[in-house]
């Protein structure tokens, strides 16, 4: 079955119309033969400048010697339109030519949903290019915060948008199983074991204090006692982080799960360093003349290839700086792997970071332009218009499973999609639980099972929907059923705009302004009516949405609920 994607689709053959009436008017010499400028073709926001526009004549003023206006007379002139998507031409101002769709256009888009069904809005864009999307990684040494909720929701998405855009995408948690919050992890869980069995036992006040450490500490003393109180320290915080580090691995697996992310990989850090890829890349950098050492230290010449300043990547003690095995993991993903894009979901405190790695990257012989990180701001959670820290079950702060206790699934990943990454969102949690049109996801899941409704109700009485192309679909011509129709087509090309800008809460959008153009159609067309032909291509259009409202929910990982 071949995808469609009307709107691109029909901007293809207008390009064509276009190129052949030019080549008719130069065989009329009314054009000298000249070739063409590139040329536009655009969507106007006013409909009464037609369905598509088209610069081509204002662009080629300078090749044919000619005003604008006249060319683009001579260019309308010349197109045939039959056995076109278009029915009519018209020129404006100075010089643009604008196009209006056939009503068989309209038709063929109702008629395609139908037949593509669940793989309507997927295209082959992205050309099968693999792309890896990074997202969440949150620390395993405690338990996942909203700042994470919002990452797992716009990363999955982001994922899911590059995956109906046509690219070969994969999801990937990166484990960080080593380095200084593994020390400070072993650090507190060791005195909170030590603290069991030994007096005048104080806790480091950087370590982790939370609940978690402490529960960790009594579980793995219920197992093995105290017989880890008389060993070394290191043979002690090795036996509680080989103990707690899993559990909390696993417990970020589980909660995610429930979240409704599933990743292809968790990538431990560790592995970075038993493969040597940690020491091999600094080996390469060096090996390539980008190193310098200075009291002791091996520093890396960012400012070579654009960062603000060069740094250290390896410590005079011979340990490497956190960012080494940021390099190598990227290094792998970029070359060992061989991803054509590798993709991050960071947060805005990263925004220095990334200048570095692109550069280090750049200085190992990879175009820097194969990672491309997405800077998530700051998430607040208020009601109404306050501000919410802790939750009111617990009254600890709220973390991505209290939220889950409090919030349903749909509302959270949907919420948390509505803004783009780069701004700062507040999580309404009244809102997200409202049942009501000023909720947006139960706005669009409600749309959906309205018409479920209508087929219901329908269906008792015997009547079901017909095959679209069965139906009479030129009778949708009421100015409700064609701009949903005109909204319809548009959802393949919003998924590859999405892709473009990675911005996953285009198609949220994309679904809000569906469900409204749905209920005002609903209001103005009565589906049932004593017309059959007009009522089952009312149907085919019901049908039409509800498609494409689930396409968009299941995309999302959002239910699309049948009754509400």
């Amino acid at each position: 079955m071949k995808l469609v994607n009307p709107v691109s689709d029909a901007t293809k053959e207008l390009r064509e119309v276009i190129l052949a009436a030019l080549g008719r008017a130069v065989a009329n010499n009314e054009l000298s033969n000249e070739p063409i400028p590139a040329f536009n073709i655009e969507i106007p926001a006013d409909k009464n400048n037609g369905d598509f526009a088209t610069n081509v004549a204002m662009v080629s003023a300078r090749a044919f010697k000619l005003p604008p206006r006249k060319i683009a007379e001579i260019i309308a002139n010349a197109m045939v339109l039959e056995g076109t998507s278009f029915e009519r031409v018209e020129v404006a101002g100075p010089g643009f030519i604008n196009v209006f769709l056939s009503r068989s256009w309209f038709s063929n888009v109702v008629s395609s949903i139908d037949e593509n069904k669940d793989d309507y809005g997927k295209t082959s864009y992205g050309e099968n290019k693999k792309v890896l999307v990074e997202f969440v990684s949150a620390n395993p040494t405690g338990p996942m915060h909203i700042g994470n909720a919002r990452g797992g929701a716009i990363g999955d998405g982001l994922a899911s948008v590059l995956d109906w855009a046509g690219y070969d995408v994969k999801r990937e948690f990166y484990v960080n199983d080593a380095g200084n919050q593994i020390n400070k992890f072993a650090i507190s869980l060791e005195t909170r074991y030590l603290q069991l069995y030994l007096n005048d036992i104080e806790m480091p006040e950087d370590a982790y204090q939370g609940e978690d450490i402490i529960n960790h500490a009594k579980a793995f003393a219920a197992i093995h006692g105290d017989k880890f109180v008389d060993v070394s320290s290191e043979e002690r915080k090795d036996a509680l982080v080989a103990y707690a580090l899993p559990l909390n691995i696993k417990g970020l697996h589980d909660d995610l799960l429930k979240y409704r992310i599933e990743y292809d990989n968790w990538f431990l850090e560790s592995t970075l360093h038993k493969n040597d890829e940690v020491s091999k890349v600094v080996a390469l950098l060096k090996e390539k003349g980008h190193t310098y050492e200075s009291e002791g230290a091996t520093w890396f010449k960012a400012t070579e290839f654009g960062a603000d300043k060069d740094f250290v990547l390896v410590r005079s003690n011979g340990v490497p700086t956190y960012v080494v095995p940021d390099i190598a993991y990227h290094y792998n993903k970029l070359v060992t792997r061989g991803f054509d894009k590798a993709i991050d979901v960071l947060g805005a405190d990263h925004h220095g970071y990334v200048p570095r790695l692109k550069a280090a990257l750049q200085a190992l012989d990879i175009d820097p332009s194969r990672l491309d990180v997405v800077l998530m701001q700051m998430v607040r959670l208020v009601r109404g218009s306050e501000i919410i820290k802790a939750s009111k079950r617990s009254g600890k702060a709220i973390t991505l499973v209290t939220l889950l206790d409090e919030v349903p699934i749909d509302a959270a990943r949907f919420h948390f999609n509505l803004r783009e990454a780069n701004s700062h969102f507040d999580f309404d949690l009244d809102l997200a639980v409202e049942q009501s049109s000023q909720n947006p996801v139960y706005y669009v899941q409600y749309a959906h099972a309205r018409i479920c409704s209508i087929l219901l109700n329908l269906g008792a009485e015997g009547i079901t929907p017909k095959a679209a192309k069965e139906c009479n679909l030129d009778l949708l011509n009421a100015a409700e059923e064609v701009e949903l129709i005109r909204h319809l087509s548009i959802f393949p090309n919003e998924i590859i705009e999405a892709s473009k800008s990675y911005d996953p809460p285009r198609i949220t959008r994309y679904a809000i302004d569906l469900a409204t153009l749905f209920h005002k159609f609903y209001n103005a067309c009565r589906v049932k009516s004593d017309d059959k032909e007009l009522m089952y291509a009312r149907l085919a259009l019901c049908m039409a949405v509800k498609t494409t409202i689930k396409n968009v929910l299941t995309l999302l990982k959002i239910d699309a609920p049948t009754s509400m």
